[in-house]
């Protein structure tokens, strides 16, 4: 199954997309899947005024809590010893 098979044109979800500028920096975003303008037939995610592929080389959620639950996962929480960052 391919990943445009899961999401539908104007559904919004929520990435963790990192900081370009500091990579030890992610946050979870919104986002909004819409049609590629680059490409018919393929879906894209529309973030900071930005279209960009949706492959499943990124991490994509239905909801903020499971986005949430994916970061802590990744990442920790400030409250885990040994947490950095």
């Amino acid at each position: 199954m391919e990943v445009n098979d899961n999401f539908q044109p104007g559904e919004v979800v929520y990435i963790i997309i990192r900081n370009p500028h500091a990579q030890n920096v992610a946050h979870i975003q919104q986002a909004a899947v819409v049609e590629n303008p680059e490409r018919q037939n393929e879906l894209a995610l529309f973030v900071y005024e930005t279209y960009y592929p949706l492959t499943e080389e990124v991490a994509v959620y239905k909801s903020a809590d499971e986005a949430e639950a994916a970061y802590a996962t990744a990442f920790g929480v400030p409250d885990q010893e040994g947490y950095y960052g």
